[in-house]
């Protein structure tokens, strides 16, 4: 295949072809490779777009990573009935909520600062 930007389906398939055949060999062509790989990665992100997850959906999945409760997460959200209303979606993350989960809790400020994927939010504050 000769290396040149993925325009279609068609071109994206030859180069995932390639790849595969590649990574079967002893000693892949390194270069070959990573150019094919950022080439594919191009038409991903153009054509196959992943979109940041829900906020609410990263809290309380971050917290069965760490074992938390919602108590453990008024250190980071306010009292119990501000972790309540954001876990159930009845209030957005404030800023210095979303600073304290960042710095507490390691999460991605991008992922808290996304829009949650629930329409009750949509009027909230």
């Amino acid at each position: 295949m000769k290396i040149r930007i993925l325009r279609n389906e068609a071109d994206y398939e030859a180069a995932l072809v390639e790849i595969e055949e590649l990574m079967e060999r002893p000693k892949p062509d390194a270069d070959r490779l990573e150019l094919l790989a950022l080439l594919v990665r191009d038409y991903e992100d153009k054509h196959y777009p992943i979109d940041l997850p829900d906020p609410v959906e990263t809290i309380t999945f971050r917290m069965e990573q760490m074992g938390l409760t919602r108590k453990d997460l008024e250190k980071y959200i306010g009292s119990r009935s501000k972790v309540s209303e954001v876990l159930n979606g009845k209030r957005r993350l404030s800023l210095s909520m979303i600073r304290a989960l960042h710095d507490g809790l390691g999460i991605p400020a991008e992922v808290l600062l996304g829009r949650p994927h629930r329409p009750e939010l949509d009027n909230a504050a």
